[in-house]
């Protein structure tokens, strides 16, 4: 059968009605109470003349009315967009114009008024949703282009449909995703492809996707109510898959507004998480230092696996989060927006990410051919199987993206780089737009960062290519250390990586600053790094 992300959600709703589903700021709120939430704020998205394919800008922070939002929209088979709310004006016009928007929903009055100075700018807008009070700036920019401003608390006195359309797998779920360079890219996913792969088919811990959607409920039912905790915002899309995913487990997810390290550990014993879910080393090292500092205090019995994903994890915070915890499961997921959930990493004893051999993960050359195991070729780390459709409005990027062989099969290559061992293991060794050249010599960011992220001093770092008249490119870090460290040199820095990298990939040239700038979701900024380490 084809699958509608609603049509799942509905179904463990009916499975499971009495389980939390969601806590949120010490609210629990049960799966029948989400799910009649969620048709309540489907009506109001009615009434304010929203349908289906349409699409909506979700201009929030994580809150209930951000799932209920989410819920809403694929109910009435409407396209959620998410939107970093981080980003500049020209980068929420761009997102606002480029996908098509017909409406926003938007909570903080800073929000509410940088949106207010792109109405004029976004033709295709009709109607703001506006959580919490509306601020008067918008609403006198909204009365002047004759754009309608509703409030989400409206939602309350509309009453939901008594059924909704038929939903048919087909439907688009667009996922923006931000890349090191350009504007954000829509990846456009068909429901029950998004349900088959970023979802792994509704079974995440086990071989065999589920067949039908009673299947789904069976299995809810069975699957015992454990708590995960999503660090990330929702507008990120590791946050988005796992959402989903927990919900069409019948978990309880554990949201907070923002990612705060101290919230987050004392919520391991206030709501007996077991299992956090990070992004990177990003999440990962402000988290790890947190339960070092309240290792005697905080129960962290209940806590039994600890997931990242959308970021490198280095092998430094890892042991860290182990000596805190040695029987905590450590999973490293592999995915990205384009490709949904591709597995989980191992890591060996030289601290290479390793993926074991699976059928929807090809290692290929430029010419798409496959690269025979046991070769030490470098090529290209290609997903096959359940694959968007494209970029939204991007036909050129999707062609370059989004490629298919001479036999017909689909594949997504993003540009992760890797060589396969005999057995068939793919070992990652960075994405190639972060490759540095330096004298011929390819290096990998990720795999220096890692290493640098094991000095005991260094809080974070992001490393960089700088121009060099003699080898073309050498190899630069960006560093935070910790307050209390000493003061950090280059030649210490250096003896520390040559400990587990060659010559060639050692950084030639550090820069400390107070705080490493990242995204909301922990993501790197490489822009601003490599602005950083040129000045």
């Amino acid at each position: 059968m084809q699958f509608n992300l609603a049509d799942v959600f509905e179904t463990v709703a009916a499975a499971v009605p009495d389980r939390v589903a969601l806590t949120y700021e010490d609210e629990h709120i049960t799966y029948a109470r989400l799910d009649a939430e969620a048709d309540k704020v489907a009506a109001l998205l009615s009434h304010a003349g929203i349908g289906a394919g349409d699409h909506v800008s979700l201009f929030l922070k994580n809150s209930v009315e951000h799932v209920t939002s989410l819920l809403g929209l694929i109910k009435i088979r409407a396209v959620p967009i998410n939107v970093n709310y981080r980003y500049t004006p020209a980068e929420l016009e761009y997102i606002f114009t480029n996908s098509d928007s017909v409406a926003v929903v938007v909570e903080l009055p800073e929000h509410q008024r940088t949106l207010a100075g792109l109405l004029a700018a976004c033709p295709l807008l009709r109607t703001v949703i506006v959580v919490g009070e509306i601020d008067d700036e918008l609403r006198s920019a909204a009365a002047a282009r004759s754009i309608a401003v509703v409030s989400f608390a409206e939602a309350t006195n509309v009453s939901p449909a008594a059924a909704f359309e038929p939903r048919t797998g087909d439907e688009l779920y667009v996922l923006y995703t931000g890349g090191t360079t350009g504007y954000p890219k829509g990846v456009m996913w068909r429901h029950d492809d998004f349900f088959r792969k970023p979802l792994s088919g509704g079974n995440p811990y086990g071989a065999n996707p589920r067949k039908d959607l009673a299947e789904i409920a069976a299995a809810a039912k069975e699957f015992p109510e454990l708590s995960f905790l999503i660090a990330a915002p929702l507008m990120h899309g590791a946050a988005l898959y796992s959402l989903f995913t927990f919900f069409t487990l019948g978990a309880r997810v554990v949201l907070m507004r923002d990612f705060d390290s101290r919230r987050v550990v004392e919520a391991i014993e206030q709501e007996k998480l077991q299992v956090i879910l990070i992004v990177g080393d990003g999440m990962g090292l402000p988290l790890v230092d947190e339960m070092e500092r309240r290792k005697g205090e905080i129960d962290f019995g209940s806590l039994f696996s600890i997931t990242s994903g959308g970021a490198i994890w280095s092998v430094g915070v890892r042991e860290r989060m182990l000596a805190v915890k040695p029987d905590l499961l450590l999973r490293d997921n592999f995915g990205a927006s384009e490709s949904g959930n591709d597995g989980a990493f191992t890591v060996d004893e030289q601290g290479n990410l390793r993926m074991p051999p699976s059928p929807s993960m090809l290692l290929v050359d430029e010419d798409l051919a496959d690269i025979a195991p046991g070769s030490d070729e470098i090529g290209y780390i290609a997903r096959v199987g359940n694959v968007p459709l494209g970029y939204y409005k991007d036909e050129e990027k999707s062609a370059r993206t989004f490629r298919t062989r001479a036999d017909g099969t689909r594949m997504s290559v993003l540009g992760d780089m890797g060589r396969v061992e005999a057995d068939g293991t793919i070992v990652f060794l960075g994405r190639g737009s972060q490759c540095i050249n330096t004298g011929g010599e390819k290096v990998f960011a990720e795999e220096v960062e890692a290493a640098l992220h094991a000095h005991p001093s260094i809080a974070d770092a992001l490393v960089v290519p700088v121009p060099d008249e003699r080898m073309g490119q050498k190899v630069a870090a960006v560093i935070a250390t910790y307050p209390d460290a000493p003061t950090l040199e280059l030649d210490e820095v250096q003896q520390h990586c040559r400990k587990s990298l060659a010559g060639y990939k050692i950084p030639r040239s550090i820069v400390v600053v107070d705080e490493v700038e990242r995204t909301p979701a922990g993501k790197a900024d490489y822009r601003w790094a490599a602005e950083v380490a040129a000045g």
